[in-house]
C-alpha cells in the first residue's frame, strides 16, 4: 500500500478545524484504538473498517480559540506520528481565532506522479508540495485551512505506479483497462496522492476540506441524461461508481464534517454507537455494507444524502456546494442542483458575515465568451434545431466538457438570484464580498459582476476566483482558446447568443478582470478587514534541484470590499481598469 509505514498506513490528516475542536483522520494496518495527544491531554477513537481497510477519525475537543498545540498520534501503545526521523517541524493543531485575519488556501486538479525531473517535465511542479516545503522552512505565513475543490485523484487517468498496481491484480486488457475499477484500487490511488513525505507532513498540520469533481469518479460524470444512459450500459460502471463514492465518503467527506454533524451522520453514527463513552471500545466495526448501501441509494436518489457542507472561519463563512452528484439531468428541467440541495443552499446564503465564500468545483462565472458558448450548446443539445444538431451538440458537450453552470441555466439563474439577494442586504447585513471559489478549468482568473451597485442595488462585490490546476497543466493549444473566450471572443459569442430567443441572457453581467494564468498554482485568500487579497503561487525548479522547488508568485489581486451606488461602476475590482459590459 502506498504510504504504509508500519501500523500507520496513511495520515494523520488534520481535517475539520473550529474555534474549540478539530478532527484527525488516519488509516491503519489493523483494527485498534487511535489516540491523539496534545497539551497533556488525550482523545481516542476506535477504528472502523471498509473492504478490509481500517480507519479512525479522532474528535479533539475542549480547545480554546487560537490554540497552537503540537500533537502526536498513538496506535495502541506505539507512537506512530510524528515519525522519529522526520525532518519536518512537529505537527500542530491550530484552532480558528476571530482576532486573526483568515487565510484560506484553495485550488483543484492535482495528479499523483513522482516529483523528479521526469514528473516535473510531464506534469509541472506540484504547487502544493512547493508550498509545503516553504511552510516547513518558515518562509510563509501559516494558513488557517486549505479547500481542495475537486480532482484530488484521477480515477480515469492513472499514473505509471497506479497502472503497475492494477496490472498486478487484474487483466488490464478488459474494461475498464488502466482506469480505476473498485474500492481497493481507489484506496491505493489515495495512498499515492497523499504519501509523499512533504505532502503527508503538510496534511497532518494544515486543516483541509474537500469536495469531489468529475475525475474523482470519471471525466464528464453526470454531464447529461445521454451520458448517464451510455455509461450505465457498460459492464464496469456500477462497481466503479460504488467504489468511488464509498472511498470518497471515507477518505474525503468524513473530515469535512464538524463533530456535531458527525454524530448525526447516518453511517458514522454506527461507529459512535459501537464505542463506549470515551470512544475507546468497539474498534473494528465493519462499515462496508452501510457505506456501500449509502452509495447505492445516493446513485438512485441523490436527495437521500448531502455532500455539501459549511465551515465557519472567524468572521467569514465557507459554503461548499456539491455540483456533481446532486444534478437534475432530465432534459426538460436540467439543473446543477436538485430541489433539496437548492433549498439547503438557499438557507446557507445569508449575510451578517464579513465575507461569504461559496466553494463550487465548477466556476460559477466562466469567462463570458465560454459561458455563452455553453449556453448555446445546451439549447442545441435540447433539440431546438432538430435531432441531428442535438446529437452533434451532445457530442461536443461530452468531448470538450461543456457542462458547467452555464449548461444548467435554470439552476444558474436561481443561485444568482440568491446571491444578489444577499449582496443587496436582504438576508442580513450585506457582506463586503460574496466570493465564489472554484477550480476545474485548468486556468486561473478573477471575474466580477459589473455595475453591481448602480444596476443591481448590490452592497457587496460579487466575484469569482478560480485556481486550477495544482498540478495538471493545460495543453498550450487549449490555452490560446481559453484566453480568447476571456477576451477577444466575448463580443462575438454574445452576438451569436443574443440572436436566439432560446439562449438565456444572464441578468447580471460580469467580466474577467484578471488572468487567465495557466501555471500550476495554489491560491491563498487573505482577509484584510473588508478587503480580500488573493495570491496564486506555484513552484519553480532552480539549479536542477527538482525535489526542492522554490515558491513563486503567479498572480495577485486585491479585491476592495463593499460597494456604494457609484463605486467603480464598470471597473475592475483588481486595478480600476475600464471594462466592457457583455
Amino acid at each position: 500500500m502506498a504510504g504504509s509505514q508500519g501500523p500507520l498506513v496513511l495520515g494523520p490528516m488534520l481535517r475539520y478545524i473550529g474555534e474549540t475542536d478539530a478532527t484527525v483522520w488516519v488509516e491503519t494496518a489493523e483494527p485498534g484504538v487511535v489516540t491523539v495527544k496534545a497539551d497533556g491531554r488525550e482523545w481516542r477513537a476506535p477504528t472502523f473498517s471498509v473492504m478490509g481497510h481500517h480507519y479512525a477519525l479522532v474528535v479533539v475537543d475542549g480547545l480554546a480559540p487560537g490554540d497552537e498545540l503540537p500533537y502526536a498520534v498513538r496506535f495502541g501503545d506505539v507512537v506512530v506520528w510524528p515519525l522519529a526521523d522526520s525532518r519536518f517541524p512537529p505537527p500542530r493543531i491550530r484552532t480558528i481565532d476571530r482576532s486573526r485575519p483568515t487565510r484560506l488556501l484553495f485550488g483543484s486538479c492535482r495528479t499523483s506522479v513522482p516529483h523528479d525531473r521526469e514528473g516535473n517535465s510531464s506534469n509541472g511542479v506540484d504547487a502544493l508540495r512547493a508550498l509545503a516545503l516553504a511552510l516547513a522552512d518558515g518562509e510563509e505565513a501559516w494558513p488557517d485551512v486549505v479547500a481542495f475543490l475537486g480532482d484530488q485523484v484521477y480515477a480515469d487517468a492513472t499514473s505509471e505506479a497506479m497502472r503497475d498496481f492494477i496490472a498486478e491484480r487484474r487483466d488490464i486488457t478488459q474494461p475498464p483497462g488502466e482506469e480505476i475499477k473498485d474500492y481497493e484500487e481507489y484506496a491505493h490511488l489515495y495512498g499515492l496522492a497523499w504519501s509523499d513525505e512533504a505532502i503527508r507532513w503538510l496534511l497532518s498540520t494544515l486543516p483541509s476540506c474537500m469536495i469531489f469533481d468529475d475525475h474523482d469518479i470519471r471525466d464528464d460524470w453526470n454531464t447529461s441524461w445521454t451520458w448517464q444512459e451510455e455509461i450505465n450500459q457498460t459492464s464496469w460502471w456500477h462497481e466503479r461508481l460504488m467504489g468511488g463514492l464509498s472511498a470518497y465518503w471515507v477518505y474525503q467527506h468524513l473530515g469535512n464534517l464538524p463533530p456535531a454533524e458527525l454524530a448525526r451522520d447516518e453511517v458514522y453514527a454506527q461507529v459512535l454507537a459501537a464505542g463506549s463513552g470515551d470512544g475507546a471500545e468497539g474498534s473494528g466495526i465493519d462499515l462496508t455494507e452501510p457505506v456501500f448501501d449509502l452509495s447505492r441509494r445516493v446513485d438512485r436518489h441523490p436527495e437521500v444524502y448531502r455532500w455539501s457542507y459549511r465551515r465557519e472561519l472567524g468572521d467569514c463563512r465557507l459554503v461548499v456546494v456539491d455540483s456533481r452528484a446532486a444534478r437534475v439531468l432530465d432534459p426538460d428541467r436540467r439543473s446543477m442542483l436538485d430541489p433539496d440541495e437548492m433549498a439547503w443552499l438557499d438557507e446557507q446564503l445569508t449575510g451578517d458575515v464579513e465575507h461569504l465564500f461559496i466553494g463550487t468545483s465548477l466556476p460559477f462565472l466562466l469567462p463570458p465568451g465560454l459561458h455563452d458558448f455553453e449556453a448555446i450548446d445546451e439549447v442545441l443539445a435540447q433539440g431546438a434545431h432538430g435531432r441531428l444538431v442535438a446529437a452533434a451538440a451532445e457530442r461536443a458537450r461530452q468531448t470538450i466538457d461543456l457542462e458547467h453552470w452555464a449548461a444548467f441555466n435554470e439552476g444558474f439563474a436561481e443561485v444568482f438570484d440568491m446571491v444578489i439577494d444577499v449582496a443587496r442586504g436582504n438576508r442580513g447585513r450585506a457582506p463586503s464580498t460574496v466570493l465564489f471559489l472554484s477550480g476545474d478549468v485548468h486556468n486561473s482568473y478573477v471575474a466580477e459582476v459589473t455595475d453591481a451597485a448602480a444596476r443591481h442595488g448590490a452592497q457587496s462585490r460579487i466575484v469569482q476566483a478560480v485556481c486550477s490546476p495544482i498540478r495538471n497543466p493545460m495543453p498550450r493549444v487549449v490555452r490560446v482558446l481559453m484566453s480568447a473566450f476571456a477576451r477577444s471572443l466575448v463580443r462575438p459569442m454574445h452576438f451569436i447568443a443574443a440572436r436566439s430567443r432560446r439562449v438565456p441572457d444572464p441578468a447580471f453581467p460580469w467580466l474577467v478582470t484578471d488572468g487567465p494564468w495557466f501555471d500550476n498554482c495554489l491560491a491563498e485568500a487573505t482577509i484584510q478587514g473588508p478587503d480580500v487579497a488573493i495570491v496564486w503561487r506555484g513552484g519553480e525548479v532552480r539549479d536542477g534541484d527538482d525535489l526542492h522547488p522554490v515558491l513563486t508568485t503567479v498572480g495577485a489581486v486585491r479585491i476592495p470590499g463593499g460597494l456604494d451606488d457609484g463605486a467603480r461602476a464598470g471597473e475592475s475590482a483588481a486595478d480600476g481598469r475600464p471594462t466592457v459590459a457583455r
